[in-house]
């Protein structure tokens, strides 16, 4: 049967309706680039690996019972990542291993009861001093005979190998100088009647009294030296070091540093140190 002219116009709209949609939405899909796309994973920070001796509380040791590292240089060196933006991952390392592992690229930065010396520069680059320290000596509980500094003379000191305490025993005439790998050997040979004494930071030796469950020893009344402590990264490392200067400002100035210091020297820092 033939189809009517105005059958046929209403075909035609049909099929033009039909097919005006489908573009439609061909055209619709086609306009982006396909599916949303996903947003980007967000960058993981940089991690930072900062050796450090963990046998010198306050700065660094282990808590046994929490199997982690902590400590004033602990808390320190974590405190400036969260400032800069980077995390920071403890590594346990000799004393005397620090300044090769930092010019080796096994470490980012050394922080562990560092002091600042000239002849340290020439290896590796310093922070601005985080702590000002000095060096006294510990003696056993019943030992009144040092009392200043020329009673060492003849007397058989501990020293940690490469410690700046090390480089002062070696400059008291007639001491016999007895070099350790780690600070507790020395300190243990002290209990054991093997030194008269043993050199190191005042502020290590001080907690190492309070805390030792003995009472077998005690802090002499004898100081041998004022020093800066600073951080270390490898020589020519300028962007790690600025970023660890103006992590310690921020730190400064929104009161944090001082919070950790109280923490673990129980006082507030010395006004020369927040400058």
């Amino acid at each position: 049967m033939e189809k009517s002219p105005k059958s046929l116009l209403k075909l035609f709209a049909l099929l033009l309706f039909f097919l005006l949609g489908v573009g439609s939405a061909l055209g619709l899909s086609g306009c982006g680039s396909g599916p949303a796309s996903k947003p980007a994973a967000s960058a993981q920070k940089k991690v930072i690996r900062a050796g450090m001796d963990a046998a010198y509380p306050p700065f660094g040791f282990q808590d046994m019972d929490k199997k982690e590292y902590v400590g004033f240089d602990v808390d320190i060196i974590k405190a400036i990542g969260k400032e800069e933006g980077f995390d920071v991952e403890v590594r346990n390392v000799n004393f005397d291993g620090l300044i090769p592992a930092l010019q080796s690229g096994d470490l980012d930065v050394a922080i562990n009861d560092i002091t600042i010396t000239e002849d340290r520069k020439k290896s590796v680059d310093f922070s601005k001093r985080y702590y000002i320290a000095g060096l006294g000596v510990v003696v056993k509980s019943d030992n009144n005979s040092i009392q200043k500094k020329e009673d060492l003379s003849g007397k058989t000191l501990g020293v940690t190998i490469g410690s700046t305490g090390e480089e002062a025993a070696r400059k008291i005439e007639g001491a016999n100088v007895r070099v350790y790998s780690t600070l507790s050997d020395a300190f243990l040979d002290l209990k054991q009647g093997a030194v008269d004494c043993v050199v190191n930071d005042i502020p290590t030796n001080e907690y190492y009294v309070a805390t030792t469950s003995d009472k077998s020893v005690k802090t002499a009344p004898v100081a041998l030296t004022e020093e800066d402590l600073g951080i270390a990264v490898k020589k020519g490392n300028k962007e790690l070091l600025t970023k660890i200067d103006d992590g310690l400002a921020k730190m400064k100035k929104n009161g944090e540093f001082a919070k950790i210091y109280k923490k673990w020297f129980g006082k507030e820092p010395p006004a020369e140190l927040m400058k």
